[in-house]
């Protein structure tokens, strides 16, 4: 009986066009080609270039040596002389990331000047790499002949942003050059490892989620293959380096105990468990394999069934930056990294690729507009790094952390929102997000321009303008969220009934120019009662509106401070009023009871104001 690998060899053999004909059945309509006019989001990607950018900047350039290690790489291959590097093992990964930053803010606004600290920038990185296609700061500065000897040193960790970064930048700008230094590292990788058989196993995941935007931009197969190579070397064994030995940490925390085709439940580190699951499904949605579409369905029903916050927030225990056990989800001392938010988005934008189900975009959007944007100060200038669900007043965001993943995830995730809106299929279209914007899609051999207007997430009101080149059938499928109880559909004015399908509302017609798709979600205050099995909410209860979970502050409730009288029962009434000039503009709820009653904002604002108690569930009574 063939093996898998057996099989996938004689594909290869066979059939050498299997990876590049292997495509996705539903693709996310690209960034770039989507104009975000919405006033929910559009004000927080221009804080990202006007003030989230600059503090990455600054501190790339200024406060830390990131840059000077670049520097000093390229003096060494030039002279062999140079100074020490300085700063962590990873650090050119985060100079990577607000590159891709960078990218994402270029294709919304174009900026000479961005433009021109970017291009400097990649000057310095592409001096800095080795004529093999080897580059990486830490190694070169220090001993060179100790490179893949530890793989908790994070050099394809750090690769695999490069590759990101340039992507992002080719496709929003038309320069290659930094494409250019990612596709030599790329192949420096696969001579390396795979060509030559040689096992390693990459400490922190990254590259192989990388290498498959590699293979889409170039369609070149040697980089889906090699993404598939790397998530097939875990659990064998092959992996060295203090950390994988360590009876503490061990191979689980970096999953790498088991094979991947055999994951079935979440273990160890957040974020490198997130950018696994992300890499398997981009090689799954690409080549249809079933034993990574199996392992990921299995591992995200225990994530989002028992390991989950109601944030969307993931990773309880500071210890492991990660998980412990099922149902251990303490509020506050809830871990929940922002950069594993982050994860969750990219992860579960995956899944709905090739599933076509859109309860992964419900888990997405959770993820998004709670635990993700919390990560950031409304001015952009500020980050947590840790995101609990209770406060006594002493947790803040800070300007930056040594370990600065977090600041510079968020300055890449914002202004590439528009890559998550919408998605389309051979003969559908999706509306994933409800975010006022524009955009031309192909639907199969049909161009589509479509408009949305909301002002969600304070109301459930969207209407999408339709407008083919020429008129034909084809599905619009709009998302339902998990949320919404109740809604009405209406196209040009007149209701409409519809299919229902993966929580998808399915509109099979022949649409014509000037079509107009008019949808309402009810939006009402939702109480929330957690799972009994989750012993720190036993007895208490969350509030949601809409994709927004809901929290109490000080700051609001000044005759409660403590907020000890912040409790909810079945008599509780509940008020929602918009804010406009609160906070950048929210609607609050005021929930009453007969003794009495409070404030609640939405969590992603909380710590914007003067430092107090926060807290997400509250006492039932």
């Amino acid at each position: 009986m063939l093996t898998r690998r057996s099989y996938i060899f004689l594909l290869l053999v066979l059939c050498p066009g299997y990876y590049a004909q292997a495509q996705r059945a539903i693709r996310p309509v690209n960034f770039s080609q989507v104009t975000i006019s919405d006033n929910f989001w559009r004000p927080r990607m221009e804080r990202v270039q006007t003030a989230t950018l600059p503090v990455c900047i600054e501190q790339t350039e200024v406060k830390t040596a990131r840059m000077q290690n670049f520097e000093r790489a390229a003096e060494k291959i030039r002279t062999g002389n140079a100074g020490k590097h300085e700063g962590i093992y990873f650090d050119d990964s985060d100079v990577y990331k607000v590159i891709e930053g960078m990218a994402y803010t270029l294709k919304t606004n174009r900026d000479p000047a961005l433009e021109q600290k970017a291009d400097a920038w990649i000057d310095k990185i592409a001096a800095a790499q080795w004529p093999d296609g080897y580059l990486n700061t830490y190694y070169t500065l220090g001993d060179l002949s100790q490179r893949w000897s530890d793989m908790e040193k994070h050099e394809d960790y750090c690769a695999g942003h490069l590759i990101e970064a340039a992507v992002a930048y080719a496709d929003a700008t038309g320069k290659r050059k930094l494409l250019t230094v990612a596709t030599r590292l790329a192949d420096y990788l696969d001579k390396t490892f795979r060509l030559a058989n040689r096992p390693w196993v990459s400490g922190h995941q990254e590259i192989e989620l990388a290498l498959v935007r590699l293979y889409q931009a170039t369609q070149q197969d040697r980089y889906l293959k090699l993404a598939d190579w790397y998530l097939e070397q875990r659990g064998h064994g092959h992996g060295k380096g203090a950390i994988w030995n360590n009876k503490t940490w061990g191979a689980a925390y970096c999953q790498d105990d088991v094979p991947v085709r055999q994951i079935s439940d979440i273990k160890g580190h957040a974020v490198r468990a997130m950018y696994l699951y992300t890499g398997m499904a981009d090689v799954a949605a690409e080549t249809r394999d079933p034993g990574y579409m199996a392992a990921t369905s299995r591992v995200w029903d225990d994530v989002v069934g028992r390991n989950m916050y109601v944030t969307g927030g993931i990773g309880s225990s500071v210890h492991n930056e990660g998980f412990t056990h099922d149902y251990d989800l303490p509020n506050e001392s809830a871990y929940c990294e922002t950069c594993a938010s982050v994860g969750m988005v990219f992860w579960n934008q995956r899944m709905n690729l090739y599933s076509g189900n859109a309860r992964y975009i419900d888990v997405l959007e959770r993820s998004l507009y709670n635990a993700a944007l919390a990560g950031v100060q409304l001015t952009g200038d500020r980050f947590f790094y840790v995101n609990p669900l209770a406060s006594a007043g002493q947790h803040h965001r800070k300007p930056w952390y040594g370990t600065a993943c977090c600041p510079s995830n968020v300055s890449r995730l914002l202004p590439s929102l528009g890559g998550y809106v919408y998605a389309a299929g051979r003969d559908s279209l999706y509306v994933n997000l409800y975010v006022g914007s524009e955009t031309t899609a192909s639907v199969g051999q049909r161009t589509v321009r479509v408009r949305q207007e909301t002002n969600y997430p304070w109301d459930g009101a969207i209407t999408v303008r339709i407008d083919p080149a020429t008129m034909g059938t084809f599905v619009l499928n709009l998302r339902l969220p998990d949320w919404c109880r109740s809604h009405t559909v209406r196209v040009n004015g007149r209701t409409t009934s519809t299919r229902t399908s993966q929580g998808y509302l399915s509109l099979n017609r022949t649409w014509k120019k000037g079509d107009v798709v008019s949808l309402t979600l009810d939006m009402p205050v939702e109480v929330i009662e957690d799972d009994p099995r989750v012993q720190a909410n036993v007895g208490k209860r969350a509030i949601r509106r809409g994709p927004l979970v809901y929290c109490a502050e000080a700051a609001d409730n000044p005759a409660d401070t403590s907020l000890t009288d912040a409790i909810i029962s079945a008599d509780t009434k509940f008020v929602a009023q918009r804010q406009p000039s609160l906070l950048g503009g929210i609607t609050t709820i005021r929930a009453t009871n007969p003794t009495g009653s409070f404030t609640l904002i939405p969590y992603y604002a909380w710590d914007n104001r003067e430092p107090g108690p926060m807290k997400v569930w509250f006492d039932w009574r």
